[in-house]
């Protein structure tokens, strides 16, 4: 639910990796004050607390069952760099008056809880550790940050015919299509669902008859015209595709044909934009939808397809650069102390000896 305002996990050698990056930091003389009480960091004289860290820690879910307590310290001040990081670009937000305001907030968070119920909404929060002022709070840093970012980096962004071309004449190769293709989406009722299949509707069959009768209930649905990417984000269960509105990608003529022959054919017989009947499949029933499709051979530059996956790909790629640039320039240019990553190397010294 929060996805879009949660922080990613990195792998665990890029964790490790920033927890070694943050220990290297430590010669710097402001690490030689003492650590006021329950302050984890200060940046620019602003205090992050281990309270704060607790629980940003306890939200993110990284630590699991029995694991080391090094382990567990290196997550801790993998968090805590993101919680500096953070913070540095607010305090940059805020000199800029870009702060979100309480009206941003406020219909940020409508369109969180839009999809669920009263109770649901609750359980989410409690699922996830939050208080509804934890998320107010993240809700206000994060679209802060947005806010900063859009105005210093992403609307500088131009990418010109010439970058296209030059990119298209580059990767021509990549544009030539082997076989045809299928862009598809799919609603999937098992069961036997999964764990983690949620929905919007925490809608779950439970046996063959309760996940044939929901099948038909959905198929009904889309006969009267309800959207096919809204009904599969509130009913599906397939854990990848219900959260992307059952979008499937491109899926080659041949992978078809590997699944199952007679589904190959009624897929390759629907148009564009049609509907299948429910069919029943090992893992339970599905009804897909066409997109697309796409015949095999050159794609030319002047496809306005072609030209828009090039473009966003371009500014995919300038977007992450600049971002990368900017926030490295931002921490050399704050006054950071990270009294954990300290304690910790100091900890490490004493051991040692």
């Amino acid at each position: 639910m929060f996805d879009a305002l949660w922080c990613r996990r990195p792998s665990p050698a890029v964790r490790w990796a920033c927890a070694a990056a943050v220990l290297v930091l430590l010669c710097s003389p402001a690490c030689k004050k003492s650590a006021p009480d329950n302050v984890a960091a200060t940046v620019n004289n602003r205090a992050i607390t281990y309270t704060e860290l607790e629980r940003t820690y306890q939200q993110s879910q990284l630590s699991t069952p029995g694991q080391a307590e090094e382990q567990t310290m290196a997550q801790k001040l993998e968090v805590l760099r993101g919680l500096i990081d953070s913070e540095i670009m607010l305090q940059r937000a805020e000199k800029q008056g870009l702060l979100a305001g309480d009206a941003d907030v406020e219909a940020k968070l409508t369109e969180l809880k839009a999809p669920w119920t009263k109770e649901q909404f609750e359980q989410q929060l409690r699922d996830n550790k939050m208080s509804l002022d934890d998320l107010k709070s993240k809700i206000r840093r994060d679209l802060s940050i947005q806010k900063l970012i859009n105005k210093d980096i992403t609307s500088h962004i131009v990418i010109t015919d010439a970058d296209v071309t030059a990119f298209y004449n580059a990767n021509k190769a990549g544009f030539n299509l082997a076989e045809p293709r299928v862009h598809m989406a799919q609603i999937l009722v098992t069961p036997n669902p999964e764990p983690g299949a949620g929905n919007l509707k925490n809608s779950k069959a439970q046996n063959d008859g309760e996940a044939s009768r929901k099948i038909r209930e959905i198929q009904e649905r889309l006969q009267r015209g309800e959207e096919f990417g809204l009904v599969a984000h509130s009913y599906s269960e397939d854990p990848n595709s219900a959260p992307n509105g059952g979008d499937l990608g491109f899926i080659p003529e041949s992978a078809l044909e590997k699944a199952n022959v007679e589904l190959r054919k009624m897929v390759m017989s629907l148009a564009p934009g049609a509907i299948s009947p429910i069919v029943k499949t090992q893992e339970g029933y599905r009804i897909f939808k066409i997109i697309s499709k796409e015949g095999a051979g050159q794609r030319e530059l002047n496809d306005p397809r072609v030209q828009q996956s090039i473009r966003e790909t371009l500014l995919n790629r300038k977007d992450q650069l600049l971002k990368n640039a900017y926030y490295e320039v931002a921490r050399n240019e704050a006054k950071v102390v990270n009294y954990l990553a300290r304690s910790i190397a100091e900890s490490a010294g004493k051991t040692g000896k």
